[in-house]
């Protein structure tokens, strides 16, 4: 389910926001900024959160590495790994609106330890499937919707969780950082799991990873918070939900960021579901260089991030986001017309690199537009429109690669991503002022 997002003038009297809602006046975005670009670090509570993070997020990479190819040694077939992608992130649609009230109600690092835990669980039972070397193509599908469904929860969480550990000052420091450190851990997490791969097989790389989450778990019982007042109230989550629905589709610029997370979650990053036969059949690489390619994605990611970190205040991130909306899918058809391994190594850091300009420039620009007391279920939002909806691009991508050559097929993507940004752009040239 996704919000319907009204691009028109007098998108306020179409559908008025309940009086039980915050003032405009208090999303307006007009927060203090500091000036240090690693400023998030004075907070103790987000140094241990960076810390257990670095090393769950590397053992997450590796498993998503590992996870992948091993699903295609199984199955041969890109439509199971489109599939995959549609299983895993299909719970992100159905379960990440709820997971908004939960966080807007809930005590949110009780909530993060949960989720981690299971995130744990369920690695572990994936290590020991493939230890026993019972594992099927069932038993991953499974368990990647399982996880699907933790994320789900975990996600409005996590981002919300920012503003209780830095303050508001600090929040847009911290977010860039947190992109920063995702991934870096792209970088890291997959040379990793690439060697492992190849040495002692996938089995290593799903128990590593559920060791991994004890980092990011022991930081948070580490914490010293003092959660912010909320005024929702459990017994009407649905209410609670149709309220967000209805204050995010009153704000106009939060509707139009919206329908670009749509656009790029669908269309934009739709190839990375058949990225493995991708470095198979039209690279002609084996599994150390499909975990080359994700790494080389990571170190663009990383340096837009740094760039940001250091950067960021001082750049009108609307204008940020207009450009890497243009320029993502343009290096993307390159990428898929190229066959040459060092070339595609190299256009993959400019993957990264545009990709994270856009992710990081949404997560604070709509942060910046929310109210605190609607920050859980707006984000909510941000992870339903931009990864909710992705299982629909990753099946889609996994049939039409059955058919069509996979250069056509990434390529298709790409130019459909472009045209719809230039639409939303061209509808709302006040985004690129932002």
């Amino acid at each position: 389910m996704s919000p319907q997002i009204s691009f028109g003038k007098d998108a306020h009297e179409t559908l008025p926001i309940p009086s039980a809602l915050p003032e405009p006046e208090a999303a307006t975005g007009a927060v203090p900024k500091s000036t240090k670009p690693f400023s998030a670090f004075q907070h103790r509570n987000y140094q241990l959160w960076f810390s257990g993070q670095l090393v769950s997020v590397i053992g997450t990479w590796m498993q998503n590495i590992a996870r992948s190819w091993l699903l295609y040694e199984l199955s041969r077939s890109e439509f199971i790994l489109g599939l995959m992608g549609f299983v895993a992130a299909l719970p992100v649609l159905l379960i990440t609106p709820w997971g908004g009230v939960l966080t807007d109600t809930l005590p949110k690092r009780r909530l993060l330890i949960f989720t981690q835990s299971i995130a744990m669980s369920l690695a572990f039972i994936l290590a020991l499937l493939t230890f026993r070397g019972t594992v099927q193509i069932w038993h991953i599908l499974l368990l990647a919707a399982l996880n699907g469904a933790t994320n789900a929860l975990d996600a409005p969480a996590r981002q919300a969780f920012v503003v209780e550990m830095v303050g508001r000052e600090d929040m847009q420091n911290a977010i860039t950082l947190n992109s920063m450190l995702m991934n870096g851990a792209r970088i890291v997490g997959p040379a990793i799991g690439g060697v492992l791969l190849a040495w002692v097989g996938s089995a290593w790389c799903f128990l590593l990873n559920g060791v991994s989450f004890l980092a990011v778990i022991g930081g948070l019982l580490g914490m010293q918070v003092q959660p912010q007042a909320v005024k929702v109230r459990l017994e009407k989550p649905l209410a609670q939900f149709v309220a967000g629905l209805h204050y995010a589709r009153s704000q106009r610029v939060i509707g139009g960021l919206l329908a670009i997370s749509v656009i790029f979650g669908v269309f934009g990053l739709a190839y990375a579901a058949i990225l493995p036969a991708f470095v198979d059949k039209v690279l002609a690489m084996s599994a150390a260089g499909f975990a080359w390619v994700n790494a080389m994605i990571g170190v663009g990611a990383v340096l837009a991030a740094l760039a940001m970190a250091v950067w960021g205040n001082k750049r009108r991130r609307g204008k940020l986001l207009w450009i890497a909306n243009l320029a993502f899918p343009l290096v993307l058809i390159i990428f898929a017309y190229n066959p040459i391994p060092a070339i595609a190594l190299f256009l993959a850091i400019f993957l990264g690199f545009g990709f994270m300009l856009q992710i990081n420039s949404l997560n604070v620009l709509l942060q910046l537009q929310v109210s605190d007391a609607m920050r859980g279920r707006v984000m909510s939002l941000f992870t339903l429109s931009f990864f909710g909806l992705a299982p629909f691009g990753s099946l889609l991508v996994g049939w039409v690669g059955e058919y069509l050559s996979l250069n056509l097929t990434i390529s298709l993507s790409a130019v459909v991503m472009l045209s719809g940004v230039l639409w939303v752009h061209l509808r709302m040239p006040e985004l690129r002022k932002l």
